[in-house]
């Protein structure tokens, strides 16, 4: 594990938890508005419209995220375009990299003291992003760090994007190595539950997929978009248009199992969820991905593999399984390899396509949460002890 240099906070931006304030929005962004909006917001302050593209070919075409590097704009528009388009909306707190550099995660704190994480995964054809569309989590999957943390509040739609804009700079630096220095797919799989954050999410994936320098212009087929199963909001996505990739958080077959792992399946079972998924694939053409977490003696059972299988024959459906990065006194843990090749087994003979995914950052806290929710659990831990020391 390699623990990477931070960016030095200023002093007037306190790093203690502690401090924490009240959870609540951050002030407007450039990422925020199209780039119609871009115009009307530079105008308005000043500013001659063609400023809003200069900004945004920055930030969307160089991946340039601090306006005192912009040298072609003048140093008073600078100062007045930070306050009220480039606002710092992230800083991190911690980084951390392991593979030889090729996973990377960063811990990162809003300007309202909520913490989220984001996560940089080379391979040799691709570089891909993982990012949270939420600070904690309202689904309470026991299994999840971030699950357990419960949910601070929705991310904005800049504060999405900017996550991505940072790492495809850390990928343009060529910091990834034996990978391409080129961002190309970005998964909503990080903290929260994106479409609980419905608009935004989807604003950030149109403002991801949107040609420079209106947008980063990464193709909508490489962003995937995952859900614990929101029937609503899934119908909601088939009309959208957009051809992302779905991924589902099934994780069991079953709605007596479901019910506990996904708490979410109490108000929509599986059959429900299912059929939005194949709807949404039928409508997208693009192959549902069913996400499912393999817990030792708990869903990992061949009769499940098998159900699972009957479910998915012939649908337009691939499973990734996960083995699951246990967290610190979880009371959950893998399933051992030869269970998890016999669940494989299982359903590529039932005719479904199924991936193990790589397991990457066991060594640096991979699974969404857990740094998060060490530094919490630091920040009380010290808290503590200064009360004890004043007592």
């Amino acid at each position: 594990m390699t623990i990477l240099p931070l960016i030095p906070t200023s002093p007037d931006q306190p790093d203690a938890v502690t401090t924490r304030r009240r959870p609540s929005m951050p002030p407007r962004h450039l990422a925020d508005l199209d780039l119609e909006a871009r115009k009307a917001a530079v105008t308005t302050l000043g500013e001659p419209a063609f400023r809003a593209k200069q900004l945004s070919t920055h930030y969307f075409g160089r991946l340039v995220r601090d306006v005192d590097a912009m040298t072609d704009l003048p140093a008073s528009a600078r100062e007045r375009l930070t306050g009220d388009l480039l606002p710092t909306l992230l800083t991190p707190v911690r980084e951390l990299a392991c593979d030889d550099g090729a996973t990377r995660k960063t811990l990162w704190r809003l300007h309202d003291g909520a913490l989220v994480e984001s996560v940089l995964m080379g391979y040799p054809d691709r570089v891909t992003a993982c990012v949270s569309s939420q600070a904690g989590c309202g689904m309470a999957c026991p299994f999840c760090a971030t699950g357990q943390q419960g949910l601070t509040r929705n991310l904005s739609i800049a504060e999405i994007v900017d996550q991505v804009v940072y790492l495809a700079g850390v990928a343009a630096s060529g910091a990834v190595t034996g990978s391409p220095p080129r961002l190309s797919r970005v998964v909503f799989m990080g903290m929260g539950e994106p479409l609980a954050n419905y608009p935004r999410v989807i604003e950030a994936v149109r403002r991801l997929t949107t040609p420079a320098p209106e947008g980063l212009g990464l193709s909508q087929r490489h962003i995937t978009v995952s859900t614990v199963g929101l029937v609503p909001a899934m119908r909601r996505l088939i009309a959208e248009e957009l051809s992302v990739t779905l991924a589902l958080s099934l994780h069991a077959p079953d709605d007596d199992l479901r019910d506990e792992l996904v708490p979410v399946n109490q108000r929509w079972k599986v059959a429900e969820v299912l059929d939005a998924a194949f709807d949404y694939a039928a409508r997208t053409g693009r192959r549902v991905s069913i996400e499912y977490a393999l817990i030792r003696d708990v869903n990992d059972q061949p009769w499940r593999a098998d159900l699972l299988g009957k479910l998915l024959h012939g649908k337009l459906a691939h499973v990734n399984l996960i083995p699951l990065n246990p967290t610190p006194g979880s009371k959950w843990d893998a399933s051992p390899k030869p269970v998890e090749r016999e669940f494989v087994r299982r359903l590529r003979e039932a005719g479904v396509a199924t991936t193990v995914r790589d397991t990457r950052g066991r060594e640096i806290d991979g699974a969404c949460g857990q740094l998060a929710a060490g530094e919490l659990t630091e920040a009380r831990a010290g808290g503590a002890a200064d009360a004890e020391v004043a007592q």
